[in-house]
């Protein structure tokens, strides 16, 4: 239906906000974005082999694993890290259309993820660079286990428009 609000009847996705939206200038150190806590099953490990082609026997064999002086499988690395994606959150709807990209991802393995491990991801600003019309704003990603182990820890970096 068209409206004076909606030339041409077409639905504007971005009228329907999820949270109010925020400006690069009102982001403030130490914010946190928890995401989803996930419980790896031997599901994940399939779906992460079938869509990257990784079958080392590190995620598959358990006799190779425990050779190795493993507990179990391990869940592939770029699986683990992809648990930190922001995109599960809150945060790219707090920033809304002034989210421009998703410009660097660092991380350090700290520990293993076996199957049925919980993890638990937590996003943190850490930094927020004002530039002419943009912003960089850094982000601490933690990942810690069921026990409260600290499995994984880096960053993100993501550029707003100011």
């Amino acid at each position: 239906m068209e409206n004076a609000l909606n030339p041409g009847g077409a639905l504007d996705p971005t009228s329907r906000p999820l949270l109010p939206i925020r400006r690069f200038s009102e982001l403030q150190l130490g914010e946190k974005y928890p995401l989803p806590a996930r419980t790896i099953t031997h599901a994940h490990f399939s779906a992460f082999q079938a869509l990257t082609g990784d079958n080392h026997p590190i995620h598959y064999d358990r006799e190779y694993c425990k050779a190795l002086g493993h507990q179990d499988l391990l869940a592939h690395g770029l699986h683990v890290l992809s648990l930190t994606a922001a995109g599960a959150g809150l945060f790219p709807h707090v920033a809304g259309p002034h989210l421009i990209a998703f410009t660097e991802v660092s991380a350090r393995f700290l520990r293993g993820v076996f199957p049925d491990d919980t993890i638990y991801p937590m996003l943190e600003i850490t930094g927020l660079k004002p530039q002419r019309s943009t912003g960089i704003v850094t982000m601490a990603a933690t990942l810690d286990n069921q026990r409260g182990e600290r499995v994984l820890e880096g960053s993100h970096t993501y550029l707003l428009r100011i």
